[in-house]
């Protein structure tokens, strides 16, 4: 074993990076046995040097991360600050100065990927980002290394475990929106601010570099369709129940039919109680991968959390170092394909509509009229009458969004109907 350490810098001392700073410190002597040499804990960028934080050496701790990646002898940068800036500079200079980077922002991998890829090849140096994607689940190696033989052609999941806890919650309890939310920022499953989760930003940077994996192809967040789960009411969780369903904040990247374009998307859908996501419950996250020759794959776990996240950091940090023993570098950005990235119109899926219309002979019959003008078929239809009103659920078979969305329009112009109460796609099936 080599006996001179390999430095690592550590950018942000917060849930995630307090909890990696302690496990290099207890597992000092297995991971230099998994990596042939020892791993030092050189220093540790930090916002509020004097906050308490216990097991962390105080002396690491310094508020100039810049000069802490240029200081020329760290080996390793492990970013864990999120955000954009000044993540996305440090990562930059940390390149520059002959370190390679383990990071878990999710949100700069999605916008500015293509360009800390490249950044990295330059420098000959490793960028990996387990982290960013699921928490401790093994995804991003499995998709870029195991299945690296194979065709990916779908991959849908659940990729953030706020929402899911929100809808779990609306699903076993009869809970509404607001009281599920409320009991996931209490449990601390939800931040203060949960937009980024509950309007599905978070789940569309994580599709975004899934959809870039799987595909061989650059996608970035602005490519991804994104809808979030405030609008999704009790009414919603009642009907998918009604139909052998339940509700879920899906992430999902595929293939076209043809192979030539892929759409990558974020938004609430029904899946059927009998598909493997269907289970998944509370806060955990699981990703359903569908290749040509490996067939359906299932990954499961926690995909947030100190501990888990820490889990895939360190997992990354054990394979940069060792690549710096060996002088080398693992596997870079994979674009070749240059699939054309289809907009939400062109995806065909299921749809569950609810209309509030009045309780009068031929409205079924106007409804039925409108769907067969934009050429978007009727499964089923449930009615129930209340007081001269009444609530309309159609199912409808596969048909394309832009379909979709244009009969939506022409519904909301009849006389007869009163309002569209909610729109949701069925998958899964």
């Amino acid at each position: 074993m080599r006996t001179r350490p390999l430095k690592v810098a550590l950018l942000g001392c917060g849930v995630v990076g307090s909890e990696v700073a302690r496990i290099m410190t207890t597992h000092a002597a297995d991971l230099a046995a998994r990596i042939g040499a020892p791993v030092e804990l050189a220093g540790i960028a930090v916002r509020r040097p004097n906050r308490v934080r216990a097991g962390v050496p105080a002396e690491l701790l310094t508020t100039d991360a810049t000069a802490l990646v240029k200081r020329g002898d760290i080996d390793v940068v492990v970013e864990v600050i999120g955000g954009i800036e000044p993540a996305r500079s440090l990562i930059t200079t940390a390149f520059e100065h002959g370190a390679s980077v383990v990071s878990a922002n999710k949100a700069l991998l999605a916008a500015d990927g293509t360009a800390l890829h490249a950044a990295a090849v330059e420098h000959s140096a490793d960028l990996y980002y387990e982290a960013a994607v699921a928490g401790a689940i093994p995804l991003i190696r499995p998709l870029r290394e195991s299945l690296a033989g194979d065709k990916i052609n779908r991959v849908m999941g659940i990729v953030n475990g706020t929402t899911n806890f929100i809808l779990d919650k609306m699903d076993t309890t009869g809970a509404g929106y607001s009281e599920a939310l409320d009991e996931a920022t209490a449990l601390g499953y939800a931040e203060a601010d949960p937009t980024a989760d509950v309007e599905g930003f978070d789940a569309a940077a994580k599709a975004a570099i899934l959809a870039g994996i799987a595909f061989h192809t650059r996608v970035t967040i602005d490519d991804v369709h994104r809808e979030g789960i405030t609008e999704v009411t009790a009414a919603d969780i009642a009907s998918a129940k009604q139909m052998g369903c339940t509700v879920k904040l899906l992430a999902i990247c595929e293939r076209s039919e043809d192979g030539a374009s892929v759409t990558a998307r974020v938004h609430p859908a029904m899946i059927p109680l009998t598909h493997p996501l269907a289970s998944v419950r509370e806060a955990y996250n699981a990703v359903f991968v569908e290749a040509d020759a490996a067939g359906k794959l299932m990954f499961y776990g926690p995909g947030a959390g100190g501990s888990p996240t820490a889990s895939a950091v360190l997992g990354d940090l054990v394979a940069a170092c060792r690549n710096k023993l060996a002088a080398t570098t693992g596997p870079g950005e994979s674009a070749y394909a240059r699939l054309r990235v289809s907009p939400m119109g062109d995806v065909v899926t299921r749809y569950h509509i609810s209309l509030d219309v009045a309780d009068k002979p031929g409205v079924l019959a106007q409804v039925a009229t409108v769907f067969a003008e934009h050429q978007v078929s009727i499964d089923t239809v449930r009615q129930q009458g209340k007081d001269g009103d009444a609530a309309l659920v159609v199912v409808t078979h596969r048909a394309p969004d832009a379909a979709l969305a244009a009969t939506v329009e022409a519904l909301r112009k009849l006389d007869t109907v009163r309002g569209v109460a909610s729109i949701m796609r069925v998958e899964g099936e």
